[in-house]
């Protein structure tokens, strides 16, 4: 009888061993689902409607954004190397040469210079003139699709807060519904209100991050159109002489 009780207990220990769940086995379940299954559920918990509005402002965002850079890697020019060319071909081919070097190199500065160059009959003021008009142009080409960057950049965490509000509601009704104030309703509804949020803002960041350095990127192309513009006055001046 003693043992009969001993080979129940055993085996009852063992059946709760078997259906007791292991912490360390479901945190390695949990390990191994891949990231893009995790965002996907997010995904989905947030909302199909506001979180397919925030991952479009992403998209849209980074399109014009990756446009941007590659404009503004090729519109970027070794100013000096072109001012050598310039004034070397000036010098040795007259005001058509200098064009030539011009019209063979890309970016806003040898377009610039092209312009100036083309008024140099008609004297330095007007060829100074013709630069910085051209270059206000120029500039303009090179800002083009910044403000959409910015619109996105206000429009994602707007989105994402217009959904946790929506969520919020949502999750008061159905309180309202239970006729209880139970923590897993209030819990669960703050959580999913909350996603959109989240990826509002994660979106808005990203997107900020790829504006300033266009912005930078910017500035540091118009610093070189102004100091080469000076000094292909100098050259000019220089010639005239």
């Amino acid at each position: 009888m003693f043992l009969a009780v001993i080979g129940f207990i055993t085996i009852s220990a063992q059946y709760a061993t078997a259906q007791t769940p292991d912490p360390t086995t479901d945190q390695t379940v949990q390990q191994e689902i891949p990231i893009h299954q995790q965002l996907k559920t997010k995904f989905i918990e947030g909302g199909a409607g506001f979180m397919a509005s925030v991952l479009l402002c992403l998209i849209f965002g980074l399109a014009i954004a990756i446009e941007r850079i590659i404009y503004l890697n090729m519109a970027s020019t070794n100013t000096d190397k072109l001012l050598k060319s310039i004034e070397e071909a000036y010098a040795t081919g007259g005001i058509e040469a200098a064009k030539e070097i011009c019209r063979n190199t890309r970016g806003p500065v040898a377009s610039i210079f092209y312009q100036g160059l083309s008024r140099v009959d008609e004297g330095i003021d007007v060829v100074e003139k013709s630069v910085v008009s051209y270059g206000s142009i120029q500039m303009s080409l090179l800002e083009n699709g910044l403000s959409w960057i910015q619109l996105f950049i206000s429009v994602a965490p707007m989105l994402g807060f217009l959904g946790t509000v929506i969520g919020m509601i949502g999750a008061f009704d159905a309180i309202q519904a239970a006729g209880d104030i139970s923590p897993n309703i209030v819990a669960g509804g703050i959580k999913v209100a909350l996603i959109t949020t989240v990826g509002g803002l994660i979106v808005a960041i990203i997107l900020q991050f790829f504006y300033n350095y266009l912005v930078s990127k910017i500035d540091s192309i118009v610093v070189s159109m102004e100091d080469a513009s000076i000094s292909l006055i100098d050259i000019l001046v220089k010639a005239k002489k």
